[in-house]
């Protein structure tokens, strides 16, 4: 039998309650609902916008699906530059568990795999980061799925795209590098950047805290890939260019040497080569020495490389003849009170014979006759001073200073290549004009079959005599000699420039240069050679200069299947003679 209970007996619940705690307690849980409702109305209606963000930076992602860059190729659709995959490994610090044994090992296996320091590594995963920290970029596809079957638990890999240069350093000057990046840094990688970059693409996900995909959302935009893009450059005339150009400084222990080959009709740069280069995908330990385009981008006194210029204008004018006798006795001149000298006192010359030995005096003496304004509107017209339009970083405009400053030594000087400064590129350009029936044309390194438009500068009957001259300047009893080829008849001009240091000239230190065409009657391809500081006993262009003219001419005429146009004999006389400065 159950026993009754009467609550009217507890003294607890006999006491009386007051009213306004119940409805204290209902209101409470009244307002607490309005707080939940006015909450979740925040939440859901007013500030979802914002919550919505939060929570795509905690889980969502949107990621960049890599466009592949463009192709480099040569005017024969060989590979200059192209891209490849390639792995970059990154890491979570925090959730690699480098104090266990076996996962130790495991990370020694992985820095052997990335060359990397074994104690680099580790301080790469105790970066202050803990959730991210890029462990090695760009390593080759197959080295990234040897890691991958490490299987280590914090190291992670990603798809990227890296350059690859089969050309390596004979035309890095060229094409230039990409960083890890793959964006343009030099060359036409960096010109053409936005050409050859395509467009990424993405691809809006999920992922979990281990980076891992969930699920895609939204809708994926595929990447665009770079347009290839084609050089008139030969690789096989840049690699040989090149090649003779680094023997040639070795063999005078010079400090740097450049060579620049141009096509004659359509202004199409066959090769531009530099020494010192670097490997453009293996850029350690780059210094400015090795990255410098100094074809383009440093400046000289081109020296007796200007004497035909001075004699064009003279014969252009009607002033002289090529057979009008010039007297350089006694071998100098005076010009208000400075001293203009040759290396020899040459007597009487003729206008060919200026050229042909390369005579300052007679030089002097032709461009005294001439108003100053005519020469500088001539050098002008031919480019010099002019900033070279070819669409490349760093090509330089040298210095050509207006004609109304120019005093009477100055423009006795200008004539044969001092006081005035040109790149090795706009000294080849230049000599377009002899090859071209008096008419200079723009240059390109874009392949092009079509026939350049030129500028005149002068008659065609002008620019035939001072080819002849050329001719002759590189013939027997020239300052070139060392520029003749077995088969191609040559034309060019050889100089010397001292070297300017702050204001003044540096002893013992100079330029040689040689710029020239070929075949002479119908010219083909020009070719500019300079050799900067050589130090092994012989300084002149005709002798340090002209001997990689030579060679380049003769292969690169050959490779472009020129017929020759003289009789397959030695044309290299034994003993030359010495040049005037």
């Amino acid at each position: 039998m159950s026993r009754s209970v009467l609550y009217t007996s507890s003294p607890l619940l006999a006491s009386k309650t007051p009213v306004w705690r119940s409805k204290f307690i209902v209101a409470m849980i009244g307002l607490g609902f309005v707080g939940l409702g006015a909450r979740a109305a925040y939440v859901q209606v007013f500030g979802n916008d914002f919550f919505q963000r939060q929570g795509e930076v905690r889980f969502a992602r949107t990621l960049e699906l890599p466009a592949n860059r463009g192709k480099i190729l040569d005017r024969n659709g060989l590979i200059l530059a192209s891209s490849v995959p390639a792995a970059s490994i990154w890491a979570i610090p925090e959730d690699v568990e480098h104090e266990k044994p076996e996962v130790k090992a495991k990370l020694r296996q992985l820095a052997k795999l990335m060359e990397m320091p074994f104690a680099d590594l580790m301080a790469k995963l105790s970066d202050e980061d803990k959730t991210f920290v890029w462990v090695k970029r760009q390593l080759d596809w197959d080295v990234g799925q040897k890691i991958a079957a490490l299987d280590i638990k914090g190291i992670y890999q990603r798809k990227e795209y890296k350059r690859q240069y089969p050309e390596g350093e004979s035309a890095a000057h060229i094409v230039g590098f990409t960083n890890v990046e793959d964006k343009g840094q030099e060359g036409m990688e960096l010109a053409f950047n936005s050409q050859l970059a395509g467009k990424p693409g993405s691809r809006r996900v999920i992922k979990d805290r281990l980076g891992r995909v969930v699920e895609g959302v939204g809708e994926t935009i595929p990447p665009i890939d770079g347009k290839d893009m084609q050089l008139s450059i030969d690789s096989k005339v840049q690699f040989f260019a090149y090649q003779k150009l680094r023997d040639q400084v070795a063999l005078h222990k010079a400090k740097a040497g450049s060579v620049v080959v141009m096509d004659a009709h359509t202004g199409e740069l066959l090769a531009l080569a530099n020494y010192p280069s670097y490997v453009p995908d293996k850029r350690q330990n780059l210094t400015g020495e090795q990255l410098r385009n100094r074809a383009l981008t440093d400046v000289f006194e081109p020296g007796s490389t200007m004497k035909p210029f001075t004699i064009g204008l003279a014969l252009e004018s009607g002033r002289v003849k090529p057979e009008t006798v010039i007297d350089t006795s006694p071998g100098r001149i005076n010009i208000t009170g400075s001293t203009i000298s040759d290396t020899h006192n040459y007597g009487a010359l003729t206008v060919e014979g200026v050229i042909q030995k390369s005579s300052n005096v007679g030089t002097t003496k032709l461009a005294m006759q001439m108003p100053a304004k005519e020469m500088w509107e001539t050098f002008s017209a031919a480019g010099f001073g002019q900033k070279p339009q070819i669409g490349f970083p760093g090509a330089i405009s040298g210095r050509l200073r207006p004609y109304k400053t120019w005093r009477p030594v100055e423009q006795a000087t200008m004539s044969y290549g001092y006081g005035l400064s040109a790149s090795l590129f706009q000294m080849a350009r230049s000599y377009t004009v002899f090859a071209n029936g008096g008419r200079v044309i723009p240059a390109t390194l874009l392949k092009t079959d079509e026939p350049a438009v030129g500028v005149p500068v002068f008659s065609e009957r002008t620019a035939d005599q001072v080819r002849k001259m050329l001719q002759m300047a590189a013939g027997p009893g020239g300052t070139g000699q060392k520029a003749q080829t077995v088969g191609y008849s040559v034309g060019g001009k050889s100089g010397t420039a001292r070297k300017q240091v702050g204001k003044s000239y540096a002893a013992g230190k100079y330029r040689a240069w040689f710029t020239g065409l070929a075949p002479v009657d119908k010219p083909r391809i020009i070719v500019a050679v300079m050799v900067d500081e050589p130090s092994a006993g012989q300084v002149y262009g005709g002798l340090v200069a002209a001997p990689v003219f030579s060679e380049v001419v003769q292969q690169t005429l050959r490779m472009m299947n020129v017929q020759p146009d003289m009789a397959v004999k030695p044309q290299i006389v034994a003993n030359p003679v010495e040049e005037s400065l």
